[in-house]
């Protein structure tokens, strides 16, 4: 009946799943997971105390009947010859032993089994699991991090010790690997194979590791080291089925680069290293180390020059009644575009409440495809989001009005308050929010206009990582919880502001909420009108 229970509590605890669920995309979401474990490891000690009870009464019959039977069969007619002992055994052998077969045949795992199988519907997928390790090494590269201070679970900010065994590394790289990402899949298998050498207990041989190792080198363009570790992985297994191929095709291939005096000048001169580890390749994002470098809190343009230009100030919302008698704490950020960053906008209640109608509606994020205008999914924007309307909660009505008389914008024609949960290294890599002349249908549907300005409430801390980002200008924005931050997109005359061009950091350490509000351009012709210039 407890496993009937369990099963019932976890079923009502996962019906707002529609479908197999991104886990990794989004920290809110994967605490259930937590609650998910635990609710296992109960069911899984349930089973094991209703294995050792029966265990126990099987033993204790065998103990018994051992006794019995080496009295017996030291004189078995003697023994038959008292009429109680005859009953007995003919009691035994036509009910009780049928009795222990009962006993045996019983499987105390149908309930542990059940449970499981229920359970197991809403398991991460291999892509989450896929996910999971990818932003891992998001993280790895974004902060400049080894693979043993992350094995090691050495970050800044963490609040609980965690540790990556060898199979774990070894898992990683083969992930990578699959991926076809040679670089990652060489510092995790090093990282594995430095943890066998170091003695620590694991199932994975070195011959494994060696075998995605030297090919993953060998990849790299690293011909010597590629014939070197094929070598010590043939001295561990020299019936390895496919070192001894390998090892002939990278001599034969040394061989003749040294005949045709080659050796340093060919695709597989040995690639360029720095402190043993090798480059990372060069990607498709043109800003990538100014962005990375940003998210370090490195490369940061604030002048001191720049820094007299910013003040703070009590911000009433041009004597918005509402806000007179408690005005808007308003700071500058940054001079040029102008980036303001409100305080005290969210309270710990409401930013609860939002969170608790957005979970059950968190859906992966997209991003809209330039050349087809179709909303996709997309690897650089690593977060759930969820459209929060005003019927909602009151709540809802009352942040959207505070919203509104703090930037003294209509939101008639603003987009719903966007939530949005960033998951394992969650990010959304540089973008912009407005569309520019070659997505002239982006908004088109909505038929208000372009992204006009971006309100930005930050529902939570985050101990490490997350920073929004803005690699055109160098600046690097923080999140605390219950403030925001706000920005023009576009320029009086409609044009784009391209500066504006920013990021949302991969999170490092903690789980980061925010809530988006997208004001449009229609109903605001009066409110801001056009400038003289098409910079205004």
């Amino acid at each position: 009946m407890r496993y009937l229970t369990s099963s019932f509590i976890l079923m009502s605890v996962f019906c707002w799943f529609k479908t197999k669920a991104e886990f990794f995309t989004s920290i809110g979401q994967m605490t259930d997971l937590i609650f998910t474990e635990k609710d296992l490891v109960n069911s899984l000690k349930e089973y094991i105390k209703a294995e050792e009870s029966k265990m126990s009464k099987i033993k204790r019959w065998a103990e018994k009947l051992e006794a019995l039977t080496s009295t017996s069969t030291s004189d078995p007619e003697g023994y038959l010859g008292h009429p109680v002992n005859a009953y007995k055994l003919v009691k035994r052998m036509n009910t009780d032993w049928q009795e222990l077969e009962r006993i045996v045949l019983q499987d105390p795992a149908d309930g542990f089994i059940n449970n499981l199988t229920v359970q197991k519907q809403y398991f991460p997928s291999e892509e989450d699991e896929a996910g999971a390790a990818k932003a891992l090494m998001r993280l790895q590269d974004t902060y400049k991090l080894d693979p043993d201070s992350i094995s090691k679970g050495k970050l800044p900010g963490v609040k609980h010790s965690a540790f990556l065994t060898a199979e774990d590394c070894f898992d990683m790289g083969k992930i990578a690997y699959n991926d076809g990402d040679y670089y990652h899949t060489v510092l995790w298998m090093q990282q594995a194979l430095k943890q066998i050498d170091e003695g620590e207990d694991t199932d994975i041989s070195k011959s494994e590791v060696l075998d995605y190792l030297s090919y993953s080198v060998f990849q790299l363009g690293d011909l010597f080291r590629a014939i070197e570790l094929t070598r010590r992985l043939i001295a561990l297994d020299p019936t390895h089925e496919r070192a001894g191929g390998n090892l002939h095709y990278f001599e034969a291939l040394l061989e003749k680069e040294q005949r045709e005096g080659k050796v340093n000048k060919t695709a597989f001169e040995e690639p360029k290293t720095v402190s043993g580890i090798y480059e990372r390749p060069p990607d498709y994002l043109p800003e990538r180390e100014v962005y990375e470098a940003l998210c370090r809190g490195e490369g940061v343009k604030m002048t001191n020059r720049r820094q007299k230009r910013l003040h703070c100030r009590y911000q009433d919302g041009n004597r918005n009644p509402r806000l007179l008698l408690a005005p808007i704490k308003e700071e500058d950020e940054w001079d040029s575009p102008h980036i303001v960053r409100h305080y005290d906008v969210l309270s710990h209640e409401e930013i609860e409440t939002i969170k608790e109608l957005a979970k059950p509606k968190l859906a992966r994020a997209t991003v809209r495809d330039p050349k087809t205008g179709v909303l996709t999914v997309a690897h650089y924007r690593v977060s759930k989001s969820a459209w929060l309307e005003e019927e909602d909660s009151a709540v809802i009505v009352r942040v959207n009005q505070r919203i509104e008389d703090i930037t003294g914008l209509t939101a008639k024609t603003a987009e719903l308050l966007q939530i949005a949960n960033y998951g394992v290294g969650g990010q959304y890599e540089p973008h912009f929010d407005f569309s520019r002349k070659n997505e002239p249908d982006a908004f088109k549907r909505l038929g208000t206009g372009n992204r006009l300005a971006t309100y930005l409430n930050y529902m939570s801390d985050v101990p490490a990582g997350g920073a929004t980002v803005f690699p055109d200008f160098g600046a690097a924005i923080w999140p605390k919880k219950g403030t925001a931050v706000f920005w023009y997109n576009l320029f009086r005359s409609g044009e784009g502001d391209y500066r504006t061009r920013h990021a949302a950091c991969p999170v490092l350490v903690g789980s980061k909420w925010v809530a988006n509000k997208w004001f449009h351009e229609r109903g605001q012709e009066f409110i801001r009108p056009c400038g003289l210039t098409e910079v205004d």
